[in-house]
């Protein structure tokens, strides 16, 4: 493609939010306005995965026939549509064409499935994107299949981490994997956020090493650097006794989090240890329940969906996250960049930025004692910590930065890798 031709960027996501989504914005707000016309594509809100059972229409609306027009949603229709805690709002002001494709929700759902997959390849033939740009597992698979239907020149995809992994059963991940190589012959260049990524992309053959590069999440770290007095604001807000040590975790509240194994480390640890989780999710009822078995109601707090991360995480003493799975989480850069020491399981690809004993403390998952045995030796040498939090900050340096992610956009997009299965000329 010429350098000098503004070309029509489309991002696909099947929900614009969490760290894939501040990911994704990120990165189009950082490439260069001069050279690009930027679309973000969502998928619509689904029903609540609590009342699921892998099947339903999702409340899309669809059908076993064809799409509707009624399934796809256009500027202030799709934002006023979008869930809660969606980045949809931040991309419209931004300036940038947002378009909802309403089956496309987050479970699986057959009948949604297909109509997500029709309404988006026609979606991506009417726009006439000279690129798309597809994250997630579900949107990455269903958005380049219907991006090579549509016949657009370039597809890019960015695994954040892999829909398959060890806690799932043999033919479950056997299948996951198979979508992937399905998908991966219509891509003509990935981004893997995180070492290990790339790892397991060349070790299983989804993609030829001229079509991957290495990339991380876009934080702006400076946002999260703590300025004088906010540890004090920060526990105010969140109405904290005096003299309490604070471990905080932010994530979704869901299985692949192990918000459970987090809530059993709090409970090992003494009286006047807190413990903090920024996110809503799923298992928020169950948690609430566990939190009482466990006898620490008072001292255990779930603080759901919050806007203000920026201004919660300095009340961190220490940030411990409890991931059965990773790629690499955005929230680590930013408890880097607010100065709080991590304590992280040993999950790829946490292992990039949390170098043990150097940048933080890495311990097996699914062990809540050795959980709460790291947390308890960072709190008890604070020195320590703090020297690791602050080579954690140099190691960040500037790959993080949404300038650097923006730059890599724009050789990624206007780059010549090729797929294996090549589209029509439009």
């Amino acid at each position: 493609m010429s350098p000098s031709r503004k070309l029509r960027v489309a991002t696909v996501i099947t929900r614009f939010n969490g760290g894939a989504g501040q990911v994704a914005l990120n990165g189009a707000l950082a490439l260069p306005p001069a050279g690009y016309e930027r679309a973000v594509i969502t998928g619509g809100v689904g029903i609540d995965s609590r009342t699921a059972s892998g099947g339903g229409s999702g409340g899309s609306g669809g059908s076993g026939g064809g799409p509707s027009r009624a399934d796809v949603l256009h500027g202030e229709e799709a934002v006023a549509n979008a869930a809660a805690g969606d980045l949809t709002l931040l991309a419209h002001e931004a300036g940038m064409e947002i378009v909802q494709v309403r089956p496309l929700v987050p479970q699986i759902s057959p009948r949604d499935d297909l109509a997500a997959l029709r309404a988006l390849t026609r979606v991506l033939a009417e726009g006439r994107y000279d690129v798309v740009h597809t994250h997630s597992a579900k949107g990455g698979v269903i958005g380049r299949v219907a991006a090579a239907r549509a016949g657009v020149p370039r597809i890019v995809h960015t695994w954040h981490g892999f829909p398959f992994n060890e806690f799932q059963s043999w033919p479950r991940r056997r299948a996951y994997i198979g979508l992937e190589r399905i998908a991966a012959k219509h891509t003509d260049a990935f981004l893997a956020i995180g070492s290990e990524t790339v790892t397991t992309a060349l070790r299983l053959g989804l993609a030829s090493p001229e079509r991957v590069r290495l990339s991380w999440p876009a934080v702006d770290v400076a946002a999260y650097a703590t300025a004088p007095g906010s540890r004090a604001q920060a526990r105010r807000r969140l109405d904290l006794p005096l003299g309490v040590k604070v471990v905080g975790s932010i994530g979704r509240l869901t299985f692949q989090k192990g918000p459970e194994i987090f809530a059993r480390a709090i409970a090992r640890l003494p009286d006047d240890v807190f413990g903090l989780w920024v996110g809503g999710g799923t298992m928020a009822e169950e948690l609430e329940r566990l939190t009482r078995r466990l006898g620490v109601g008072e001292r255990m707090r779930w603080l759901g969906h919050r806007d203000d991360v920026a201004d919660v995480l300095p009340a961190f003493d220490l940030m411990a996250m409890a991931s059965r799975w990773e790629g690499l989480p955005c929230v680590l850069v930013e408890a880097i960049g607010a100065g709080i020491p991590l304590v992280a399981t040993a999950v790829p690809s946490n292992q990039d930025l949390v170098l043990t004993g150097e940048t933080g403390v890495l311990v097996p998952p699914q062990d809540d004692r050795a959980l709460a045995t790291a947390i308890t030796h960072l709190l008890d040498d604070p020195a320590a910590a703090a020297r690791m939090a602050e080579r954690a900050r140099a190691r960040v340096g500037d790959w993080f930065s949404p300038g650097y992610l923006g730059a890599q956009l724009d050789e990624t997009y206007r780059g010549d890798s090729q797929r294996p299965h090549r589209p029509h000329r439009r």
